[in-house]
Protein backbone atom coordinates (compact mmCIF):
# COMPACT_ATOMS: atom_id res chain seq x y z
CA UNK A 1 0.00 0.00 0.00
CA UNK A 2 1.32 3.60 -0.79
CA UNK A 3 2.07 5.73 2.15
CA UNK A 4 0.60 9.14 1.28
CA UNK A 5 2.72 10.83 2.68
CA UNK A 6 5.52 9.49 0.76
CA UNK A 7 3.11 10.70 -2.20
CA UNK A 8 2.68 14.37 -1.44
CA UNK A 9 6.59 14.11 -0.94
CA UNK A 10 7.23 13.31 -4.67
CA UNK A 11 4.86 16.09 -6.05
CA UNK A 12 6.75 19.01 -3.80
CA UNK A 13 9.29 20.49 -6.22
CA UNK A 14 7.06 20.78 -9.40
CA UNK A 15 5.56 23.69 -10.53
CA UNK A 16 1.92 24.72 -8.95
CA UNK A 17 0.35 24.25 -11.84
CA UNK A 18 1.58 20.61 -12.56
CA UNK A 19 1.17 20.01 -8.68
CA UNK A 20 -2.76 20.70 -9.38
CA UNK A 21 -3.43 18.58 -12.00
CA UNK A 22 -1.96 15.52 -9.56
CA UNK A 23 -3.94 16.66 -7.07
CA UNK A 24 -7.25 16.14 -9.65
CA UNK A 25 -6.49 12.73 -10.24
CA UNK A 26 -6.35 11.70 -6.96
CA UNK A 27 -9.59 13.57 -6.04
CA UNK A 28 -10.94 11.97 -8.79
CA UNK A 29 -10.07 8.40 -8.15
CA UNK A 30 -12.24 6.00 -8.10
CA UNK A 31 -12.97 5.58 -4.61
CA UNK A 32 -14.26 8.83 -5.12
CA UNK A 33 -16.52 8.85 -7.87
CA UNK A 34 -19.51 9.24 -5.61
CA UNK A 35 -18.54 12.74 -4.62
CA UNK A 36 -18.17 15.89 -6.93
CA UNK A 37 -14.78 17.28 -7.21
CA UNK A 38 -14.30 21.17 -6.00
CA UNK A 39 -11.51 22.61 -8.07
CA UNK A 40 -10.65 26.09 -6.29
CA UNK A 41 -7.12 25.49 -8.09
CA UNK A 42 -7.52 27.54 -11.20
CA UNK A 43 -8.47 30.73 -11.67
CA UNK A 44 -11.17 30.69 -14.88
CA UNK A 45 -14.59 32.73 -13.79
CA UNK A 46 -17.78 30.38 -14.37
CA UNK A 47 -19.41 33.59 -15.16
CA UNK A 48 -19.28 35.16 -18.79
CA UNK A 49 -20.28 38.23 -19.90
CA UNK A 50 -23.43 37.50 -21.99
CA UNK A 51 -24.51 40.84 -23.73
CA UNK A 52 -21.21 41.81 -25.27
CA UNK A 53 -21.37 37.92 -26.84
CA UNK A 54 -24.76 38.26 -27.97
CA UNK A 55 -23.72 41.79 -30.19
CA UNK A 56 -21.11 39.31 -31.20
CA UNK A 57 -23.20 36.63 -33.05
CA UNK A 58 -25.75 39.38 -34.17
CA UNK A 59 -22.64 41.14 -35.76
CA UNK A 60 -21.96 37.49 -37.59
CA UNK A 61 -25.30 37.63 -38.73
CA UNK A 62 -24.86 40.71 -40.59
CA UNK A 63 -21.88 39.90 -41.84
CA UNK A 64 -22.65 36.87 -43.41
CA UNK A 65 -25.94 38.54 -45.16
CA UNK A 66 -23.33 41.27 -46.13
CA UNK A 67 -21.32 38.29 -47.77
CA UNK A 68 -23.99 37.14 -49.34
CA UNK A 69 -25.23 40.39 -50.67
CA UNK A 70 -22.09 40.19 -52.81
CA UNK A 71 -22.14 36.68 -54.35
CA UNK A 72 -24.82 34.03 -52.86
CA UNK A 73 -23.88 30.35 -54.53
CA UNK A 74 -25.58 28.12 -51.53
CA UNK A 75 -22.53 27.11 -49.43
CA UNK A 76 -20.53 29.91 -50.71
CA UNK A 77 -20.61 33.19 -50.39
CA UNK A 78 -17.93 36.64 -51.19
CA UNK A 79 -16.48 39.01 -49.80
CA UNK A 80 -18.61 41.99 -47.90
CA UNK A 81 -18.14 45.38 -49.98
CA UNK A 82 -17.58 48.47 -48.09
CA UNK A 83 -20.02 50.72 -50.09
CA UNK A 84 -23.36 51.51 -48.46
CA UNK A 85 -22.62 49.15 -45.37
CA UNK A 86 -23.63 51.74 -42.78
CA UNK A 87 -27.06 52.30 -44.33
CA UNK A 88 -27.27 48.62 -45.20
CA UNK A 89 -27.03 48.25 -41.03
CA UNK A 90 -29.46 50.69 -40.03
CA UNK A 91 -31.69 49.16 -42.17
CA UNK A 92 -30.70 45.70 -40.96
CA UNK A 93 -31.18 46.55 -37.03
CA UNK A 94 -34.83 47.82 -37.81
CA UNK A 95 -35.78 44.69 -39.14
CA UNK A 96 -34.38 42.21 -36.72
CA UNK A 97 -35.17 44.28 -33.41
CA UNK A 98 -36.06 40.81 -31.76
CA UNK A 99 -32.25 39.47 -32.43
CA UNK A 100 -30.44 38.67 -29.01
CA UNK A 101 -27.93 41.66 -29.01
CA UNK A 102 -29.05 43.76 -31.99
CA UNK A 103 -29.07 46.73 -29.56
CA UNK A 104 -26.24 46.67 -28.01
CA UNK A 105 -24.60 46.23 -31.09
CA UNK A 106 -26.46 49.49 -32.41
CA UNK A 107 -25.33 51.44 -29.35
CA UNK A 108 -21.88 49.75 -30.04
CA UNK A 109 -21.34 50.81 -33.75
CA UNK A 110 -22.95 54.23 -32.73
CA UNK A 111 -19.95 54.61 -30.09
CA UNK A 112 -17.34 54.32 -32.97
CA UNK A 113 -19.67 57.08 -35.38
CA UNK A 114 -20.54 59.96 -32.72
CA UNK A 115 -17.85 59.13 -30.04
CA UNK A 116 -14.86 58.25 -31.86
CA UNK A 117 -16.19 60.03 -35.29
CA UNK A 118 -15.30 57.28 -37.66
CA UNK A 119 -16.09 57.46 -41.04
CA UNK A 120 -19.62 54.77 -40.87
CA UNK A 121 -18.54 52.53 -43.48
CA UNK A 122 -14.97 52.42 -42.74
CA UNK A 123 -16.17 51.00 -39.21
CA UNK A 124 -18.62 48.66 -40.30
CA UNK A 125 -16.60 47.28 -42.78
CA UNK A 126 -13.92 46.66 -40.02
CA UNK A 127 -16.43 44.62 -38.20
CA UNK A 128 -17.87 43.22 -40.65
CA UNK A 129 -14.97 41.86 -42.59
CA UNK A 130 -12.86 41.21 -39.28
CA UNK A 131 -15.58 38.86 -37.90
CA UNK A 132 -15.86 37.62 -41.59
CA UNK A 133 -12.31 36.54 -40.96
CA UNK A 134 -11.14 36.36 -44.91
CA UNK A 135 -8.10 39.04 -44.99
CA UNK A 136 -4.69 38.94 -42.79
CA UNK A 137 -5.01 41.46 -39.89
CA UNK A 138 -3.82 44.50 -41.61
CA UNK A 139 -2.40 46.56 -39.93
CA UNK A 140 -0.43 43.27 -38.35
CA UNK A 141 -0.22 44.47 -34.78
CA UNK A 142 -3.95 45.68 -34.15
CA UNK A 143 -7.08 46.95 -36.37
CA UNK A 144 -6.74 50.58 -36.99
CA UNK A 145 -10.16 51.42 -35.14
CA UNK A 146 -10.29 48.27 -32.81
CA UNK A 147 -7.14 49.33 -31.41
CA UNK A 148 -9.23 53.06 -30.59
CA UNK A 149 -11.70 51.46 -28.99
CA UNK A 150 -9.57 49.05 -26.87
CA UNK A 151 -7.21 52.20 -26.04
CA UNK A 152 -10.63 53.62 -24.67
CA UNK A 153 -11.12 50.69 -22.33
CA UNK A 154 -7.95 50.18 -21.28
CA UNK A 155 -7.51 54.05 -19.99
CA UNK A 156 -10.85 53.73 -18.11
CA UNK A 157 -10.38 50.41 -16.68
CA UNK A 158 -6.46 50.18 -15.83
CA UNK A 159 -5.28 54.20 -15.35
CA UNK A 160 -8.24 54.95 -13.67
CA UNK A 161 -9.44 57.35 -16.82
CA UNK A 162 -6.80 59.23 -16.42
CA UNK A 163 -5.59 60.66 -20.16
CA UNK A 164 -2.38 62.47 -19.12
CA UNK A 165 0.29 59.71 -19.75
CA UNK A 166 0.04 60.10 -23.17
CA UNK A 167 -1.05 57.50 -26.10
CA UNK A 168 -0.23 53.69 -26.17
CA UNK A 169 0.74 51.38 -29.04
CA UNK A 170 -0.97 48.30 -28.65
CA UNK A 171 -0.61 44.75 -29.68
CA UNK A 172 -3.52 42.40 -29.60
CA UNK A 173 -1.94 39.37 -28.47
CA UNK A 174 -3.17 35.19 -27.65
CA UNK A 175 -3.85 36.18 -24.40
CA UNK A 176 -1.24 36.92 -21.33
CA UNK A 177 0.81 34.15 -21.49
CA UNK A 178 1.38 34.92 -25.20
CA UNK A 179 2.19 38.55 -24.07
CA UNK A 180 5.07 37.13 -21.45
CA UNK A 181 6.80 35.04 -23.99
CA UNK A 182 6.80 37.82 -26.88
CA UNK A 183 8.04 40.14 -24.47
CA UNK A 184 10.65 38.35 -22.98
CA UNK A 185 11.41 36.74 -26.64
CA UNK A 186 12.14 40.50 -27.76
CA UNK A 187 14.05 41.54 -24.53
CA UNK A 188 16.46 39.15 -25.71
CA UNK A 189 16.86 38.99 -29.14
CA UNK A 190 17.44 43.24 -29.21
CA UNK A 191 19.80 42.96 -26.29
CA UNK A 192 17.47 45.06 -23.91
CA UNK A 193 17.95 41.54 -21.25
CA UNK A 194 20.90 39.51 -22.77
CA UNK A 195 21.72 36.07 -20.76
CA UNK A 196 22.62 36.79 -16.96
CA UNK A 197 20.99 39.75 -16.70
CA UNK A 198 19.58 40.98 -12.93
CA UNK A 199 16.24 41.28 -13.18
CA UNK A 200 13.66 41.69 -9.91
CA UNK A 201 10.43 40.07 -9.11
CA UNK A 202 7.47 41.44 -7.25
CA UNK A 203 6.79 38.36 -5.25
CA UNK A 204 4.18 36.42 -4.97
CA UNK A 205 4.06 36.50 -8.51
CA UNK A 206 2.43 34.11 -11.70
CA UNK A 207 5.07 31.39 -11.47
CA UNK A 208 5.80 31.84 -15.25
CA UNK A 209 7.58 34.84 -14.54
CA UNK A 210 9.76 33.07 -12.38
CA UNK A 211 10.43 29.85 -14.38
CA UNK A 212 10.88 31.65 -17.75
CA UNK A 213 13.80 33.87 -16.56
CA UNK A 214 15.41 30.01 -14.75
CA UNK A 215 15.37 28.33 -18.45
CA UNK A 216 18.86 27.54 -19.43
CA UNK A 217 18.75 30.38 -22.61
CA UNK A 218 18.08 33.11 -20.23
CA UNK A 219 19.57 32.12 -16.53
CA UNK A 220 18.49 35.72 -15.57
CA UNK A 221 20.18 36.86 -11.39
CA UNK A 222 16.79 37.06 -9.95
CA UNK A 223 16.23 39.26 -7.09
CA UNK A 224 13.24 39.21 -5.20
CA UNK A 225 11.04 41.90 -3.61
CA UNK A 226 9.05 40.42 -1.14
CA UNK A 227 5.52 41.73 0.22
CA UNK A 228 6.55 41.03 3.85
CA UNK A 229 4.24 43.29 5.31
CA UNK A 230 2.05 42.40 8.34
CA UNK A 231 -1.06 44.79 10.35
CA UNK A 232 -0.75 45.30 13.81
CA UNK A 233 -2.68 42.05 14.32
CA UNK A 234 -0.23 39.78 12.76
CA UNK A 235 -1.92 39.19 9.19
CA UNK A 236 -0.69 39.56 5.95
CA UNK A 237 -1.05 42.89 3.97
CA UNK A 238 0.66 41.70 0.72
CA UNK A 239 2.34 45.30 0.69
CA UNK A 240 5.80 45.64 0.00
CA UNK A 241 8.01 47.51 3.07
CA UNK A 242 10.47 50.17 2.09
CA UNK A 243 13.87 48.21 2.54
CA UNK A 244 12.51 45.46 0.00
CA UNK A 245 11.84 48.72 -2.87
CA UNK A 246 15.34 49.80 -2.02
CA UNK A 247 16.81 46.99 -3.72
CA UNK A 248 15.54 48.46 -6.93
CA UNK A 249 18.22 51.74 -6.62
CA UNK A 250 20.92 48.71 -8.20
CA UNK A 251 21.11 50.28 -11.47
CA UNK A 252 22.33 46.40 -12.59
CA UNK A 253 18.88 45.78 -12.14
CA UNK A 254 17.28 46.16 -15.88
CA UNK A 255 13.71 44.93 -15.54
CA UNK A 256 11.32 44.49 -13.07
CA UNK A 257 8.21 42.03 -13.44
CA UNK A 258 4.91 42.73 -11.24
CA UNK A 259 1.57 41.04 -11.18
CA UNK A 260 -0.66 44.00 -9.83
CA UNK A 261 -2.82 43.07 -8.29
CA UNK A 262 -0.88 40.43 -7.38
CA UNK A 263 -1.50 36.67 -7.69
CA UNK A 264 -1.93 34.65 -5.42
CA UNK A 265 -2.88 37.48 -2.67
CA UNK A 266 -4.71 39.18 -5.06
CA UNK A 267 -4.03 42.86 -3.52
CA UNK A 268 -2.81 45.58 -5.93
CA UNK A 269 -0.20 48.40 -5.05
CA UNK A 270 -0.78 50.58 -2.73
CA UNK A 271 0.10 54.23 -2.90
CA UNK A 272 2.69 54.52 -0.79
CA UNK A 273 4.74 51.80 -2.60
CA UNK A 274 3.83 53.42 -5.84
CA UNK A 275 4.99 56.50 -4.79
CA UNK A 276 8.16 54.86 -3.53
CA UNK A 277 8.64 52.75 -6.93
CA UNK A 278 8.14 56.25 -8.80
CA UNK A 279 10.94 57.89 -6.82
CA UNK A 280 13.58 55.31 -7.50
CA UNK A 281 12.85 55.20 -11.16
CA UNK A 282 12.85 58.72 -11.39
CA UNK A 283 16.27 59.48 -9.07
CA UNK A 284 18.38 56.42 -9.21
CA UNK A 285 16.84 53.79 -11.79
CA UNK A 286 15.80 55.66 -14.78
CA UNK A 287 16.08 53.33 -17.63
CA UNK A 288 14.51 50.56 -15.37
CA UNK A 289 12.11 48.61 -17.76
CA UNK A 290 8.91 47.76 -15.84
CA UNK A 291 6.38 44.50 -17.08
CA UNK A 292 3.40 44.60 -15.51
CA UNK A 293 0.27 42.45 -15.69
CA UNK A 294 -2.64 43.93 -14.71
CA UNK A 295 -5.64 41.38 -15.57
CA UNK A 296 -7.37 41.68 -12.03
CA UNK A 297 -6.98 45.59 -12.53
CA UNK A 298 -10.67 45.26 -13.44
CA UNK A 299 -12.06 43.96 -10.12
CA UNK A 300 -10.40 46.87 -7.74
CA UNK A 301 -12.18 50.18 -7.70
CA UNK A 302 -10.30 53.06 -8.69
CA UNK A 303 -7.41 50.71 -10.16
CA UNK A 304 -4.16 52.60 -11.54
CA UNK A 305 -1.43 50.48 -13.64
CA UNK A 306 1.97 51.70 -13.43
CA UNK A 307 1.51 52.75 -17.20
CA UNK A 308 -0.53 56.08 -15.68
CA UNK A 309 2.53 57.23 -13.10
CA UNK A 310 5.15 55.40 -15.07
CA UNK A 311 4.33 55.71 -18.81
CA UNK A 312 7.75 56.14 -19.83
CA UNK A 313 8.98 52.84 -18.25
CA UNK A 314 6.26 50.60 -18.47
CA UNK A 315 4.54 47.72 -20.37
CA UNK A 316 1.27 46.89 -19.96
CA UNK A 317 0.05 43.88 -20.15
CA UNK A 318 -3.28 42.93 -19.79
CA UNK A 319 -6.03 40.01 -20.72
CA UNK A 320 -9.81 40.18 -21.10
CA UNK A 321 -10.11 36.43 -19.66
CA UNK A 322 -10.67 36.79 -15.66
CA UNK A 323 -13.04 40.25 -15.99
CA UNK A 324 -15.29 38.81 -18.77
CA UNK A 325 -15.14 35.04 -18.61
CA UNK A 326 -13.24 34.96 -21.97
CA UNK A 327 -10.28 32.71 -21.01
CA UNK A 328 -10.93 30.08 -24.58
CA UNK A 329 -10.91 33.16 -26.61
CA UNK A 330 -7.52 34.01 -26.13
CA UNK A 331 -7.69 37.68 -26.42
CA UNK A 332 -4.79 40.49 -24.47
CA UNK A 333 -2.85 43.09 -25.27
CA UNK A 334 0.44 44.91 -25.10
CA UNK A 335 0.58 48.51 -24.43
CA UNK A 336 3.54 50.70 -25.08
CA UNK A 337 3.35 54.17 -24.59
CA UNK A 338 4.66 56.23 -27.85
CA UNK A 339 7.70 57.65 -26.25
CA UNK A 340 9.14 54.76 -24.35
CA UNK A 341 12.71 53.78 -22.67
CA UNK A 342 12.60 50.61 -24.78
CA UNK A 343 13.52 52.55 -27.87
CA UNK A 344 15.62 54.83 -26.05
CA UNK A 345 17.61 51.78 -24.79
CA UNK A 346 17.68 50.20 -28.17
CA UNK A 347 19.02 53.24 -29.60
CA UNK A 348 21.86 53.45 -27.22
CA UNK A 349 23.10 50.21 -27.81
CA UNK A 350 26.79 49.55 -28.87
CA UNK A 351 27.41 50.04 -33.30
CA UNK A 352 28.12 46.26 -33.60
CA UNK A 353 24.30 45.34 -31.83
CA UNK A 354 22.95 48.06 -33.58
CA UNK A 355 23.94 47.13 -36.88
CA UNK A 356 23.16 43.15 -36.28
CA UNK A 357 19.34 44.05 -35.51
CA UNK A 358 19.27 46.33 -38.58
CA UNK A 359 20.22 43.16 -40.46
CA UNK A 360 17.55 41.13 -38.58
CA UNK A 361 14.99 43.57 -39.33
CA UNK A 362 15.96 45.02 -42.70
CA UNK A 363 13.58 42.89 -44.82
CA UNK A 364 10.34 44.97 -42.77
CA UNK A 365 11.35 48.40 -43.45
CA UNK A 366 13.86 50.42 -45.36
CA UNK A 367 15.43 52.37 -41.97
CA UNK A 368 15.00 49.52 -39.56
CA UNK A 369 17.05 51.28 -37.16
CA UNK A 370 13.52 53.38 -36.55
CA UNK A 371 11.46 50.29 -36.16
CA UNK A 372 9.33 50.77 -32.37
CA UNK A 373 10.09 48.32 -29.78
CA UNK A 374 6.67 47.28 -30.03
CA UNK A 375 6.71 46.55 -33.91
CA UNK A 376 9.89 44.85 -33.19
CA UNK A 377 7.56 42.37 -30.75
CA UNK A 378 5.26 42.18 -33.23
CA UNK A 379 8.10 40.55 -35.86
CA UNK A 380 9.69 38.28 -33.72
CA UNK A 381 6.29 36.94 -32.72
CA UNK A 382 6.39 35.28 -36.31
CA UNK A 383 10.07 35.28 -36.32
CA UNK A 384 10.80 38.00 -38.39
CA UNK A 385 10.49 36.26 -41.52
CA UNK A 386 7.13 35.58 -41.31
CA UNK A 387 5.75 38.96 -39.95
CA UNK A 388 3.81 40.00 -42.61
CA UNK A 389 1.04 36.97 -41.65
CA UNK A 390 1.72 38.37 -37.89
CA UNK A 391 -1.01 39.72 -36.02
CA UNK A 392 -3.72 38.00 -34.04
CA UNK A 393 -7.17 36.69 -35.66
CA UNK A 394 -9.55 39.38 -37.03
CA UNK A 395 -12.57 37.29 -35.06
CA UNK A 396 -10.79 37.72 -32.12
CA UNK A 397 -10.05 41.13 -32.45
CA UNK A 398 -13.58 42.01 -32.97
CA UNK A 399 -14.74 40.22 -30.06
CA UNK A 400 -11.84 42.31 -27.97
CA UNK A 401 -13.64 45.78 -29.19
CA UNK A 402 -17.08 44.74 -28.61
CA UNK A 403 -16.18 43.77 -25.43
CA UNK A 404 -14.22 47.03 -24.74
CA UNK A 405 -17.39 49.30 -26.10
CA UNK A 406 -19.82 47.60 -23.69
CA UNK A 407 -17.64 48.53 -20.88
CA UNK A 408 -17.40 52.12 -22.28
CA UNK A 409 -21.09 52.07 -22.60
CA UNK A 410 -21.68 51.09 -18.77
CA UNK A 411 -21.44 54.41 -17.32
CA UNK A 412 -22.72 53.08 -14.29
CA UNK A 413 -20.36 50.33 -14.06
CA UNK A 414 -23.00 47.71 -13.12
CA UNK A 415 -21.08 44.89 -14.60
CA UNK A 416 -17.97 45.41 -12.52
CA UNK A 417 -20.38 45.69 -9.40
CA UNK A 418 -21.36 42.31 -10.50
CA UNK A 419 -17.98 40.65 -10.64
CA UNK A 420 -17.27 42.68 -7.50
CA UNK A 421 -20.17 41.54 -5.37
CA UNK A 422 -19.78 37.34 -7.02
CA UNK A 423 -15.97 37.46 -5.51
CA UNK A 424 -16.81 39.36 -2.49
CA UNK A 425 -19.86 36.66 -1.77
CA UNK A 426 -17.51 33.98 -2.05
CA UNK A 427 -14.91 35.17 0.30
CA UNK A 428 -17.08 35.49 2.97
CA UNK A 429 -18.74 32.39 2.47
CA UNK A 430 -14.96 31.16 2.60
CA UNK A 431 -13.71 32.27 5.59
CA UNK A 432 -17.19 31.86 7.67
CA UNK A 433 -16.21 28.05 6.84
CA UNK A 434 -13.15 28.40 8.53
CA UNK A 435 -13.89 29.80 11.18
CA UNK A 436 -11.89 32.99 10.98
CA UNK A 437 -12.73 36.39 10.76
CA UNK A 438 -12.49 38.43 6.92
CA UNK A 439 -10.51 41.42 7.46
CA UNK A 440 -11.12 43.60 4.28
CA UNK A 441 -7.40 44.41 2.82
CA UNK A 442 -7.58 48.02 0.98
CA UNK A 443 -7.00 47.52 -2.69
CA UNK A 444 -7.62 43.58 -2.61
CA UNK A 445 -9.70 42.05 -5.97
CA UNK A 446 -10.94 39.35 -3.97
CA UNK A 447 -10.49 37.01 -7.02
CA UNK A 448 -8.07 34.69 -4.83
CA UNK A 449 -7.22 34.41 -1.27
CA UNK A 450 -3.89 33.44 0.28
CA UNK A 451 -4.19 31.33 3.60
CA UNK A 452 -1.14 31.61 5.51
CA UNK A 453 -1.64 28.17 7.13
CA UNK A 454 1.93 29.02 9.56
CA UNK A 455 -0.05 32.51 10.81
CA UNK A 456 -3.66 30.80 10.82
CA UNK A 457 -1.90 27.87 13.46
CA UNK A 458 -0.24 30.90 15.67
CA UNK A 459 -3.02 32.45 15.76
CA UNK A 460 -5.92 30.62 16.71
CA UNK A 461 -4.61 27.03 17.31
CA UNK A 462 -2.34 26.25 20.74
CA UNK A 463 0.91 26.71 21.37
CA UNK A 464 3.04 24.03 20.52
CA UNK A 465 1.02 22.58 17.39
CA UNK A 466 2.63 24.69 14.71
CA UNK A 467 5.50 23.27 15.84
CA UNK A 468 4.26 19.47 15.54
CA UNK A 469 2.98 20.35 12.00
CA UNK A 470 6.25 22.00 10.79
CA UNK A 471 8.44 19.07 12.10
CA UNK A 472 6.40 16.17 10.48
CA UNK A 473 4.64 17.26 7.84
CA UNK A 474 4.66 19.75 4.89
CA UNK A 475 2.93 21.67 3.25
CA UNK A 476 1.82 19.56 0.23
CA UNK A 477 0.70 16.73 2.84
CA UNK A 478 -2.44 18.94 3.70
CA UNK A 479 -3.21 19.91 -0.14
CA UNK A 480 -2.86 15.90 -0.41
CA UNK A 481 -4.92 15.23 2.53
CA UNK A 482 -7.49 17.57 1.05
CA UNK A 483 -7.76 16.00 -2.13
CA UNK A 484 -7.82 12.34 -1.06
CA UNK A 485 -10.39 13.01 1.81
CA UNK A 486 -12.57 15.62 0.15
CA UNK A 487 -12.05 15.79 -3.67
CA UNK A 488 -10.69 19.53 -2.99
CA UNK A 489 -8.27 20.70 -4.63
CA UNK A 490 -5.85 24.14 -4.17
CA UNK A 491 -3.29 25.54 -4.74
CA UNK A 492 0.37 25.54 -3.48
CA UNK A 493 1.50 29.03 -2.46
CA UNK A 494 5.40 28.23 -1.93
CA UNK A 495 5.40 27.86 -5.90
CA UNK A 496 4.33 31.61 -6.29
CA UNK A 497 6.95 32.29 -4.10
CA UNK A 498 4.41 33.42 -1.21
CA UNK A 499 5.15 32.21 2.02
CA UNK A 500 6.12 28.20 2.24
CA UNK A 501 3.21 27.44 4.48
CA UNK A 502 -0.02 28.95 2.46
CA UNK A 503 -2.33 28.37 -0.07
CA UNK A 504 -4.06 29.46 -2.80
CA UNK A 505 -7.89 29.58 -3.22
CA UNK A 506 -9.51 31.28 -6.23
CA UNK A 507 -12.91 32.54 -5.48
CA UNK A 508 -13.72 32.93 -9.27
CA UNK A 509 -14.71 29.66 -10.76
CA UNK A 510 -17.05 27.58 -8.41
CA UNK A 511 -20.89 28.07 -6.67
CA UNK A 512 -20.93 29.93 -3.73
CA UNK A 513 -22.05 26.99 -1.42
CA UNK A 514 -18.75 25.81 -2.29
CA UNK A 515 -16.33 28.41 -1.08
CA UNK A 516 -18.29 27.54 2.66
CA UNK A 517 -17.72 23.35 2.05
CA UNK A 518 -14.32 24.34 1.53
CA UNK A 519 -13.37 26.34 4.45
CA UNK A 520 -15.11 23.35 6.22
CA UNK A 521 -12.87 20.51 5.11
CA UNK A 522 -9.67 22.62 5.50
CA UNK A 523 -10.42 23.37 9.21
CA UNK A 524 -11.15 20.06 9.35
CA UNK A 525 -7.94 18.62 8.04
CA UNK A 526 -5.95 20.90 10.67
CA UNK A 527 -8.07 19.52 13.19
CA UNK A 528 -7.46 16.28 12.44
CA UNK A 529 -3.47 17.24 12.73
CA UNK A 530 -4.34 18.69 16.23
CA UNK A 531 -5.90 15.78 17.26
CA UNK A 532 -2.79 13.71 15.85
CA UNK A 533 -0.49 16.10 17.70
CA UNK A 534 -2.46 16.11 20.84
CA UNK A 535 -2.25 12.11 20.90
CA UNK A 536 1.55 11.88 20.43
CA UNK A 537 1.76 14.39 23.76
Amino acid sequence: MKDPQQESRKLEKISPFELKDELIDLATGKKRMTRSMLDAGRGNPNWIAAAPREAFFALGQFAITESRRVWDEGDLAGMPSRTGMAERFSHYVKEHQQTPGIHLLKDIVDYGIHTKQFEPDAWLYELVDGIIGDNYPNPDRMLVRTEQVVHDFLLKAMCSGVTGCGNFDLFAVEGATAAMCYIFETFYKNHLLPRGSKIALMVPIFPPYIEIPELPNNAYDLVKIRATEFDEEGHHTWQYPADELDKLKDKDIKALFVVNPSNPPSVALNKESVEKIIDIVKEHNPDLMIISDDVYGTFVEGFRSLMVDLPYNTIGVYSFSKYFGVTGWRLGTIAINENNVFDKLIKELPEEKRNELNIRYSSLTPDPAELKFIDRIVADSRDVALNHTAGLSTPQQIQMALFSIFAMLDKENKYKKKTNDILTRRMVLLYEGLGLPKKHLPNDADYYTEIDLEIWCKLHFEEGFLEYLQTHYKPVDILYRLAERSSIVLMSGEGFMAPEWSIRVSLANLEDKAYSQIGQELKKVLDDYLVEWKKSN
